[in-house]
């Protein structure tokens, strides 16, 4: 499986970034002639891989057979600064961005799932672009990137759990083990997003000591995951208290092909939520407090489940769902990062703090990686837990106001 690709981007007011139209007054920038794009189902192809700042059009055409997606990728290649959706077969759409120098890619998404193709690099020179705009229209504009990346991060899911589920349910473990934490990063950047559904999140995501404690069907990744890792026969729950082996067996081939297509359709279920008017409706409702509340309660499920080792206990694999939920966290409060730093001095400043306080995490993170992944939460020393802790705490005393903030 390729490297999990995390989506988001900064409307309207980041320097530097790719910039949705409507927000630069139009005698700022010089409309370049349009680029075209055509999306088929195995190629992504752009007319030209590189333009001068300002305002770019990009006509994208459907040739493939399957509905497609057309993004614009920030440049470390993980945030969506720009998308159009639902491109039927033989139908055209057109992307209106504001384009800052810097450096970017392309991608087209036929099918609407999957990493997509025709991942190509892009380049704009020139001028920076001085921004304006409307705070009402840029504050909708956020919402609109926000649903962009959640979209995204589940239309990566779906096909991640198939073949995820799949090397589980033929007995495969190796293959299954190697998958399940990078699987799981795509939930766990969007996880509240399904904890908003009722049932959804339990039967998605609930441990053993969780589902046992509500008298819920235990399902989903953690089900599987003790499969994956069977525990010592004189082995505790998470709770530290219930044997291991009280009330559990490891599945048997059957048992394990049901769990591998309850997970599979507890996903799509996900999955057509986040493309339905319900789901844009409730974000709209929510608004630009929405967002940043989403940035502040991810960094919670950090320190309430992560923190403590409890969240993948038979795996060993915490640290990976650590880092989604700060990627997750991150790139919600990017979204919303420029209009609280353009209030006054004190949003400059509160931003400030924020931007180091997710970079010190990111480096105390980093300290911890193996290869492309990352080292086995039991190799963490009770000081590198306290670290961690700390700089969680640091973190989330600026982000709290965050929202008041960008409300104000």
């Amino acid at each position: 499986m390729n490297a999990p690709r995390l989506a988001g981007g900064v409307a309207c007011l980041l320097v530097g970034s790719l910039l949705l139209a409507g927000c630069v007054a139009k005698t700022e920038a010089a409309t370049a002639d349009a680029l075209t794009v055509d999306t088929s189902d195995s190629a992504c192809s752009v007319s030209a891989a590189s333009a001068t700042s300002g305002t770019l059009a990009f006509d994208v055409s459907n040739s493939g057979s399957q509905v497609s997606e057309f993004y614009l990728l920030a440049e470390d290649g993980l945030r969506i600064v720009g998308e159009v959706e639902n491109i039927a077969p033989g139908a055209s759409r057109t992307l209106t961005v504001v384009a800052q120098p810097g450096d970017y890619y392309t991608l087209c998404k036929p099918g609407m799932v999957g990493d997509g193709v025709g991942r190509a690099a892009f380049a704009v020179s020139g001028d920076a672009v001085a921004a304006t705009g409307d705070d009402a229209e840029q504050k909708q504009q956020a919402v609109e990137l926000y649903a962009a990346f959640v979209k995204d991060q589940v239309e990566q899911l779906v096909p991640a759990v198939a073949a995820f589920t799949g090397a589980y349910a033929a007995g495969d473990d190796a293959a299954a083990r190697e998958q399940f934490p990078r699987v799981r990063a795509f939930y766990e950047r969007i996880e509240r997003i399904a904890e908003s559904l009722g049932d959804l999140d339990p039967r998605i995501d609930y441990r053993e000591v969780d589902a046992v404690a509500e008298g819920l069907a235990w399902t989903g990744f953690h089900r599987i995951e003790k499969d994956l890792w069977v525990p010592a026969a004189d082995a505790l729950n998470a709770d530290g208290v219930t044997p291991a082996w009280q009330g559990w067996e490891p599945s048997t081939p059957e048992q394990r092909a049901g769990h591998a297509e309850q997970l599979a359709a507890d996903i799509a279920e996900l999955n057509d939520y986040v493309h339905s008017d319900e789901f844009q409706a409730a974000l709209d409702d929510q608004g630009i407090a929405g967002i940043s509340n989403g940035a502040i309660a991810l960094l919670d499920e950090v320190a309430t489940g992560k923190i403590s080792g409890e969240e993948d206990w038979w795996s060993g694999t915490d640290l990976y769902d650590f880092a989604a939920n700060v990627e997750g966290s991150k790139m919600a409060y990017s979204l919303v990062r420029d209009l609280v730093a353009s209030k006054d001095a004190a949003g400059e400043q509160l931003a400030a703090d924020i931007d180091a306080g997710y970079a010190d995490l990111e480096t105390r993170l980093a300290a911890h990686r193996s290869g492309d992944g990352f080292v086995s939460y039991v190799e963490l020393t009770e000081g590198d837990k306290r670290d961690l802790t700390d700089l969680i705490n640091a973190l989330a005393e600026p982000l709290s106001r965050l929202t008041a903030t960008v409300l104000s």
